[in-house]
C-alpha cells in the first residue's frame, strides 16, 4: 500500500498463491542470477542467512547491489557457519493487524502453521556502504 513493488525470487514452481495473497509477483531465481544487477532500482533486499552463505552467487548479487547503490540488506534465520558472525544487533518489526491477517492467509495457502505469537518478525540490518551480513538469532 506504500507504492513498494515486491518481487521474491524462488528456485521452483511451487504454487504461487501464497506469494499472491501478500501482494507480491515471483521470479524465477536462476534468471535474476544470470543478468547484471541493477541495483538503482533495488532500494532493499531480504534473504535467508542460509541461502547467503551457501550460494555466491546470491552473495555476489547482493554485493553488487550494495556497491552500486543505497540497497538495504535484512538477513534471517540461523547462519550456515561461523563466518557470517552477528555484525548488528536485530531488527524488529512488528506487524501490523492487517499484516498479521495477510500473514495468516498466506501461511494456510501453504499449508503452514501459523502461531498467534507471531507479532514481531526478526531480521538483521547491515549499512548500506559495506553490509557485514548476519542473520537474525
Amino acid at each position: 500500500m506504500i507504492g513498494w513493488d515486491v518481487s521474491v525470487l524462488t528456485t521452483d514452481d511451487a504454487d504461487a498463491r501464497p506469494l499472491q495473497i501478500l501482494g507480491v509477483r515471483t521470479v524465477a531465481l536462476e534468471t535474476v542470477l544470470s543478468r547484471p544487477v541493477r541495483a538503482s532500482c533495488l532500494q532493499a533486499i531480504a534473504v535467508h542467512a542460509d541461502l547467503y552463505g551457501t550460494d555466491p552467487r546470491v552473495r555476489r548479487f547482493v554485493r553488487e547491489a550494495v556497491d552500486a547503490g543505497q540497497t538495504d540488506v535484512r538477513l534471517w534465520g540461523e547462519p550456515p557457519s561461523a563466518a557470517l558472525a552477528p555484525a548488528s544487533a536485530p531488527l524488529r518489526h512488528q506487524l501490523s493487524v492487517a499484516a498479521r491477517a495477510f500473514k495468516a492467509q498466506a501461511l494456510a495457502a501453504a499449508a503452514v502453521p501459523a502461531y498467534p505469537c507471531d507479532l514481531i518478525e526478526v531480521f538483521r540490518r547491515d549499512a548500506p556502504a559495506r553490509p557485514r551480513l548476519t542473520p537474525a538469532r
